[in-house]
């Protein structure tokens, strides 16, 4: 049963989606819930069915004191490397909240101060916090919604089943058609590449 850390209403919890992936943006979310929010669903993103965090996404917007969400995209990644960008989606999403929290749960064990609010780290927090929880969906769904709408320019690829992540038959497609202008130029796009030509 996932938990608040407060038993007030001052938490906001965040998270990312899309960290590992060749193509499309790095997702953050942030949200803070109601203490009297109870939700027997609600997970880690990664545990439930597409199906599942489909119809948690409306719930939690309808039910959050305040949300927010935040791509950065592959430019900027391959500028200022992935861990960098994952935490600039999550303090682009945290400015988004009204009111402010006062303070903040992290899904993992890496964050930079955002302004003065104290933070917290949680490794897997995802699967103890409802905060937490509440923001992998978010940002997963809305990341997943993202990249279903460019597999319609690149449909080779298929984003709208594998989601950008490094599957066979994404590097397969890079393999024979190249690299668009969604895909990660910093990360590696095929197996036992050292150097790739744009």
């Amino acid at each position: 049963m996932l938990k608040s850390f407060f038993k007030i209403v001052e938490e906001a919890g965040t998270d990312e989606a899309g960290r590992g992936c060749l193509a499309g943006p790095v997702t953050a979310a942030a949200i803070m819930l109601p203490q009297s929010f109870e939700n027997e669903v609600l997970n880690d993103s990664k545990q439930l069915s597409e199906f599942k965090r489909t119809a948690l996404r409306p719930l939690l917007e309808q039910e959050a004191v305040t949300y927010g969400v935040a791509h950065i995209f592959p430019d900027k990644i391959d500028e200022i490397n992935i861990l960098n960008a994952s935490i600039l989606a999550m303090h682009q999403a945290i400015a988004q909240l009204q009111p402010s929290p006062k303070l903040i749960l992290v899904d993992g064990n890496r964050f930079k101060s955002y302004g003065k609010i104290p933070f917290e780290c949680i490794v897997k927090g995802d699967s103890k916090f409802m905060s937490i929880a509440g923001a992998s969906v978010l940002a997963k769904t809305y990341r997943d919604a993202y990249m279903e709408r460019i597999h319609e320019e690149f449909p080779v690829y298929n984003w709208k089943q594998n989601k950008g992540y490094p599957t066979k038959e994404h590097r397969e497609a890079i393999r024979t058609h190249g690299v668009t202008k969604y895909h990660r130029q910093s990360f590696r796009l095929l197996p036992g590449q050292l150097t790739f030509d744009f």
